[in-house]
């Protein structure tokens, strides 16, 4: 039996699972015409699905809970973009240093950047802290880099080539398991044993990826998430004041979007850490305003209305038959740099 991958360090106790043995990237190349290096390439998303789908032609990786980074290695330099195109290389120094060390001329990784917990899990509200909170200035020396694909390679744009392929060039870059970049490893097995491995051990979900599939920008379909507890960016538009909680919020409200409006999902009570309570109360009493961005039941009191401005990532388990979040938890705000895509209200 093959060792476990060491970047998964909570599918190693007694899970039936085990990573996929890879072998070195054969150094020879074929001698093709160079393609010119894009700017930036529009990632490729993952439809939300319930189940993971049945089928060989489909490989299983940890969802992992952080921000979604390119990391662009060029002749002269690096630069690591975030979804939404912004250059946020000064914020992940070891990432970047790492990827001058690849040995690879150039190159486009696609990944996540995450922080660790004790137990090796993603934990989204270490990120952010790592980065000095939303909106902060401070470079992380934590972060990790976990690395899914390869989009452009020693002069070659390989996006027209099938996952598997690209993978395999990816993980012949990526030979060890440690350090600030790091190989996303395939986890073996059937979809639902993966899944339900991932939920026991207390990570966000899984994302299958159709093996034979290209790299196409946006939601094909080729990339599917199921996740063990949902978790979406709603818009923050008030809060209501307590004398006995962090900072005096009681609870936040939260909107999702419908069409071109606002509606209000539900307050969100939990999930406040003491050292995030205080700058989020200050950044929404500077977004402070009179009229309402949503029509709210009337049960609610002391409320102080913000401007539909800071994005929260909240957890639930499930939406109740008049629309509102069940079991919501605060993890944290999202930069707007990072493009996080507000929930939509389809019905």
């Amino acid at each position: 039996m093959t060792d476990q991958p060491h970047s998964k360090p909570l599918l190693s106790d007694d899970a039936p699972l085990r990573g996929r043995v890879r072998r070195k990237r054969d150094p020879a190349q074929p001698n093709l015409p160079l393609d010119p290096m894009l700017d930036r390439i529009e990632p490729c998303l993952a439809l939300s699905k319930l189940k993971p789908p049945v089928g060989e032609q489909w490989l299983y990786e940890i969802k992992f809970d952080g921000y979604r980074l390119a990391v662009h290695i060029e002749p002269r330099r690096v630069r690591i973009l975030t979804r939404g195109g912004y250059d946020w290389t000064h914020r992940f120094p070891g990432i970047a240093a790492a990827a001058r060390e690849l040995g690879v001329a150039t190159a486009i990784l696609d990944g996540e950047a995450v922080v660790l917990d004790a137990e090796g899990r993603p934990d989204f509200g270490l990120l952010q802290r790592s980065l000095g909170g939303r909106g902060g200035t401070e470079p992380s020396a934590v972060c990790s880099f976990f690395a899914f694909d390869l989009l452009y390679f020693d002069g070659h744009d390989i996006r027209s080539m099938e996952l598997s392929s690209r993978r395999h060039l990816l993980g012949g870059l990526l030979q060890s398991g440690e350090g600030p970049i790091r190989f996303s490893e395939e986890i073996e097995g059937e979809g639902s044993a993966v899944f339900r491995a991932a939920c026991e051990h207390g990570l966000e979900g899984i994302i299958a990826k159709n093996r034979e599939s290209s790299y196409t920008s946006g939601r094909g379909g080729d990339w599917l998430k199921i996740k063990c507890i949902r978790s979406d960016a709603f818009f923050v538009v008030g809060y209501e004041k307590s004398l006995v909680a962090r900072a005096g919020i009681g609870s936040l409200l939260i909107a999702a979007r419908r069409g071109d409006d606002l509606v209000y999902v539900g307050n969100v009570g939990t999930g406040f850490k003491e050292r995030d309570a205080g700058p989020l109360r200050s950044m929404l009493d500077k977004l402070q305003t009179k009229k309402a961005p949503v029509e709210c039941d009337g049960q609610r009191r002391n409320i102080i209305w913000s401007q539909p401005t800071l994005i929260a990532e909240i957890e639930y388990r499930s939406w109740t038959h008049d629309g509102k979040l069940r079991h919501a938890a605060y993890k944290g705000l999202r930069e707007i740099q990072d493009n996080a895509d507000v929930f939509e209200v389809t019905e």
